[in-house]
């Protein structure tokens, strides 16, 4: 089915979609619940729980305007990815759009692009799940350091797995991962709005993860106020920050790449869209809010490792909650293996796009779905260069060139970004736009 003979997401066109679950076609196992819970699994990572800081530190209250700025932006982009995706939900990824308006040539390229920026993410995703569990159990006197890789092996097929079985059981899975990380975030939130009626004070306090003594303070908003400027550290560091926000809202448009698995997709993929602007609202700004009107913004600094304390530790040391640091830990764990589960589906599907266009015979094998309607093949391909992961951290020339590389392949996808936009353009001007469609505002 194409945008021209669609008619504003009728019941009939809905229906005229059936056809897809047959065949070589993967199923619309997803529901609303999955894919609301997908998108804000896919806003929040773990740069808000460990990057925050940093965040802080670069440039205090202003870190607020970069959030708020970058994430408008980003939603933007994903009404654009969403307005064609609404006119054509039969699409597998939003990469077909760029193949679509700007050519076979350009789609090729950010087809294959965009598949091994998500192969060497989920390779540092599943470096940082291992870290984290390692430091996790080290807080107990437990070195796992030795078995880091049997970790990661552990969570890469645990996650290929629940990715195999079938994509309702992958939106569950993302559901729970959600929940914990929303639980942790509203908690913070709570606390400080608690610590603010009740004017709680704290003295200078020695933070685990943290250099020195950590100064005292009254929980107050004055403490986001008090010294405000907008480049308090210098310019340089402000438009650093923009890179680590852009970076902590990047692979928010996965959202999109469910849209070809979801039950009734012209209801469900506008309001996941929506709301992306109110989760970073509440998600972000809010918890970077309640940091700071607990922990005053001049009190985040850089240790001697060069590393930064978690300003969610921090918060609920203040708090009196002495297991803050394993439970942090516990939430950024689940965080890192949320991010790694969204990466193995869309490095899945991208690979099973890729090779349903691929003119090659062996390709093509990879563009096929298993009985319970999941790209099977593409995905177990997906996970196992995931798994060169270990091997690469083995060692230690390499493993320092492939965080380089990693890093430059990643701002590649800003790039992908571009002709996503272009793309749009182009659509806009073509046959297949809908003007009642699920347009774009101030396009």
């Amino acid at each position: 089915m194409t945008a021209q003979n669609s008619d504003n997401g009728s019941s009939a066109d809905l229906k005229s979609l059936e056809h897809l679950d047959e065949g070589n076609e993967m199923s619309r196992g997803l529901t609303n619940r999955h894919v609301q819970f997908i998108a804000i699994g896919g806003t929040i990572g773990t740069g808000l729980f460990l990057g925050s800081g940093k965040s802080i530190a670069l440039t205090g209250p202003s870190i607020i305007f970069v959030y708020i700025g970058v994430g408008l932006i980003m939603f933007l982009l994903m009404r654009a990815i969403g307005e064609m995706m609404y006119s054509d939900p039969s699409q597998h990824t939003f990469i077909n759009f760029i193949t679509r308006y700007l050519g076979r040539a350009w789609g090729k390229f950010a087809g294959w692009t965009y598949w091994i920026v998500l192969i060497l993410t989920g390779m540092t995703e599943i470096t940082a799940v291992s870290t984290y569990f390692v430091t996790f159990f080290g807080t107990f006197g437990i070195d796992l350091n030795a078995w880091k890789w049997l970790i990661e092996l552990c969570f890469l097929v645990a996650l290929t797995g629940i990715n195999l079985i079938a994509v309702k059981v992958f939106g569950e899975a993302e559901f729970w991962f959600s929940m914990i990380k929303i639980t942790l975030i509203v908690g913070l939130i709570v606390t400080a709005i608690v610590m603010l009626i009740i004017g709680f004070s704290y003295p200078a306090t020695h933070i685990e993860g943290v250099d020195g003594t950590v100064s005292g303070a009254t929980v107050s908003l004055t403490n986001i106020a008090d010294g405000f400027q907008l480049a308090p550290n210098g310019w340089m560091n402000f438009f650093m920050s923009f890179q680590m926000v852009f970076f902590a809202y990047q692979l928010i448009e996965f959202v999109g790449v469910t849209v070809s698995e979801t039950q009734n997709p012209r209801k469900v993929l506008p309001k996941a869209v929506n709301e992306l602007i109110v989760r970073i609202l509440i998600f972000y700004v809010g918890a970077l809010v309640a940091i700071m009107a607990i922990v005053p913004w001049r009190n985040f600094h850089q240790n001697a490792d060069g590393s930064f304390g978690s300003p969610f530790i921090m918060v609920f040391k203040y708090a009196g909650l002495d297991w803050a640091a394993a439970l942090v830990f516990f939430v950024v764990i689940t965080a890192a293996a949320s991010a790694l589960n969204s990466l193995i589906y869309s490095a899945g599907r991208h690979l099973y796009q890729l090779a349903q266009d691929s003119e090659s015979p062996a390709m093509q094998r990879l563009g096929e779905v298993s009985d319970r309607k999941v790209p099977a093949k593409a995905i177990i391909v997906s996970g196992c260069m995931i798994l060169f992961s270990p091997l690469i951290n083995a060692i230690p020339g390499v493993s320092g060139a492939f965080v380089l590389f990693a890093s430059a392949a990643s701002a590649v996808v800003i790039f992908i970004y571009i002709l996503t936009m272009l793309a749009h353009r182009r659509y806009r001007q073509s046959t297949d736009f809908l003007p009642d469609g699920f347009v774009m505002p101030a396009w």
